[in-house]
């Protein structure tokens, strides 16, 4: 009996552990995401700037642990800076943008560590990192935060970005049907809007530059693959 018990345990672990192992991240961290107009608003806005704003956004990852083509990213970070011809809205499936972007490394990386980098936010962009037209490297803080009423959440790129944001309070409600309307960019885990107070890009590669803020435009949350 003992015999045949310990047949099957044996038999159940070999069956359960390739479902354990698949579903075990091999990357995860923080993410932040900002953007020119509004994420967290109602339709009346939300249409009001569709099509004028919004065409910008910078997406942060932070990775706390994990790695990409099986290079070692642990707390490493990649900024992607984005421009599209149209409002990004979360949901390209009708109308697909077309978007250049500027993707900065963080500088501690190795040759290896900046290559698998550029390799995981091109994934995790998917089409809307299609067109990257610039690396760059930089010294990179971020500070991600699950939103709760004293947290925040900073990017900071010497001399290529700037970003802070805060949670969102009553006062932020303009006409009290703001839903998080649009989705954040790339996939997260879990994502929960916030206020952006500033938004800055100031390198090269798009062509532009901007300074923006004061919007209810950003997404802090995690992720993981």
């Amino acid at each position: 009996m003992n015999y045949r018990l310990a047949l099957l345990t044996a038999s159940l672990m070999l069956v359960v552990a390739p479902f354990a192992i698949a579903g075990t991240p091999t990357i995860q961290g923080n993410y932040i995401e900002v953007r020119t107009c509004d994420v967290y608003t109602g339709p009346c806005f939300a249409m009001g700037e569709r099509g004028t704003a919004g065409r910008e956004a910078i997406l942060t990852w932070d990775v706390t642990k994990g790695s990409h083509d099986g290079v070692a990213l642990d707390g490493l970070k990649v900024i992607a800076v984005v421009r599209a011809n149209q409002t990004l809205t979360g949901d390209d499936s009708q109308n697909p943008y077309t978007a250049k972007s500027v993707l900065i490394v963080d500088e501690r990386a190795t040759e290896a560590q900046a290559t698998a980098l550029v390799s995981f936010a091109k994934e995790m962009g998917g089409d809307l990192l299609d067109n990257v037209v610039r690396v760059d490297a930089s010294p990179i803080e971020v500070q991600a935060m699950e939103c709760t009423r004293e947290s925040c959440g900073f990017v900071r790129a010497k001399g290529l970005v700037e970003v802070s944001t805060r949670c969102l309070n009553g006062g932020d409600k303009i006409c009290h049907n703001e839903t998080a309307f649009y989705p954040p960019l790339t996939p997260t885990d879990s994502a929960m809007a916030h206020f952006a107070m500033d938004l800055n890009f100031h390198g090269k590669g798009l062509g532009t530059t901007w300074s923006d803020g004061d919007r209810r435009s950003a997404f802090l949350g995690t992720f993981s693959r």
